[in-house]
């Protein structure tokens, strides 16, 4: 069995690394903006047709509609990417004002209610303990959600080559919304799925077993220094290999041969909802899913057979999609992406023009 082809930061030339920050954002918005019309949805077969027909004329350069509008998840990455490329040394408070500006200037982006009261907080409060809303939050157990996961990848980028870094500044980042260890955990788990798949060469074969066991090695890791920190004499709740045992999960879905009655269980035993720990699994399992053909799914594409198949799971499908999107670009890069697919996202030259930056503000500009 071989290992996912890797290529160094030494070798990688920058056009390469370039593309790949491109397509990683760009991966994410279109996830986004054309997932948001199915969200809540339950799929069935007939249903898959019709996105189907859907992606088809979305790819049809002659295709003319409104754009399709980005969501909440699109308007926290903008904040997080801006974090990174206007300030040299993270700083958190700059971070939380970022997030609650871009609320109140556009609030009908879908935002939840938990987040929302988090940042009424942290603006009466005039950020003094930007941690601290979040950390009231459920009676101090903190908010679960994948909200810190679908923003998180311009912070996998911009540290893609120093992982202790990436693991900080993204845990912190989310802990402004989201404190609960699967909250947090599932955007560490995110982010080291972008991390890895910007290394690996674009022009090779992921071999998707293999990049799920180096995800499961490093989540071992990264839910044992969680189990330090726990008092070891409380009951476990479920949480300490919550992650590992997912990726287990999806390891074993990806040894089945695909057929049409496999979404049930991909539904029932890793999830499609709004909770970090059912729905970032269920993105890298549609980007690995994706890799190979799919019956159902009529396109030679990669990416867009990733954002494709996570939506057609129905259920949390903008949020989804934008994850699966943002490993799949972050693999594949920009050139993999359909560009009139693209152009029908709202925001998308802005995107370009943002991963260009965080790309100069990471590499220096001379290269």
């Amino acid at each position: 069995m071989s290992t996912p082809k890797l290529i160094t930061m030494a070798k990688m030339e920058a056009s390469v690394l370039k593309n790949k920050f491109r397509g990683c954002l760009l991966g994410s918005l279109i996830g986004d903006c054309t997932g948001a019309p199915f969200e809540g949805d339950t799929i069935s077969h007939g249903d898959r047709l019709v996105i189907q027909r859907y992606y088809d004329k979305l790819e049809d350069p002659t295709f003319t509609a409104p754009y399709k509008t980005y969501t909440d998840d699109t308007a926290m990455m903008k904040s997080v990417a801006k974090f990174l490329t206007d300030k040299p040394e993270p700083d958190y408070k700059f971070l939380s004002r970022l997030f609650v500006n871009e609320f109140f200037k556009e609030p009908r982006r879908g935002y939840g209610q938990n987040v929302i009261d988090v940042f009424h907080k942290l603006r009466n409060t005039k950020y003094e303990n930007v941690f601290k809303p979040a950390s009231e939050q459920f009676m101090g157990a903190g908010s679960y959600g994948n909200g810190g996961a679908m923003r998180v990848a311009p912070i996998a980028l911009y540290f893609h080559d120093n992982y202790k870094m990436m693991l900080e500044v993204a845990s912190n980042a989310t802990k402004l919304t989201h404190t609960n260890v699967l909250g947090v955990n599932g955007a560490l788990l995110q982010a080291v799925a972008i991390q890895l798949a910007v290394k690996c060469d674009p022009y090779a074969k992921i071999d998707p077993e293999r990049f799920c066991i180096e995800l499961f090695r490093r989540m071992r890791k990264i839910e044992r220094v969680e189990e330090d920190v726990d008092d070891m004499e409380e009951e476990d709740d479920g949480t300490r290999e919550a992650y590992q045992n997912k990726l287990r999960v999806v390891e074993n879905l990806l040894q089945r041969k695909h057929d049409n009655d496999l979404e049930e269980e991909v539904i029932m035993n890793l999830g499609n909802g709004i909770s970090a720990y059912e729905s970032v699994p269920t993105a890298i399992y549609c980007f690995l899913r994706a890799l190979n053909e799919i019956s159902y799914i009529q396109t030679d594409n990669v990416f867009r057979r990733t954002i494709q198949y996570a939506v057609s799971l129905g259920g949390d499908t903008d949020t989804i999609a934008c994850m699966a999107g943002a490993i799949a670009g972050a693999y594949l890069g920009e050139n993999c992406i359909n560009t009139s697919l693209a152009k029908q996202c709202e925001y998308y030259k802005e995107v370009l023009e943002m991963a260009d930056n965080l790309y100069v503000a990471k590499e220096g500009p001379g290269n």
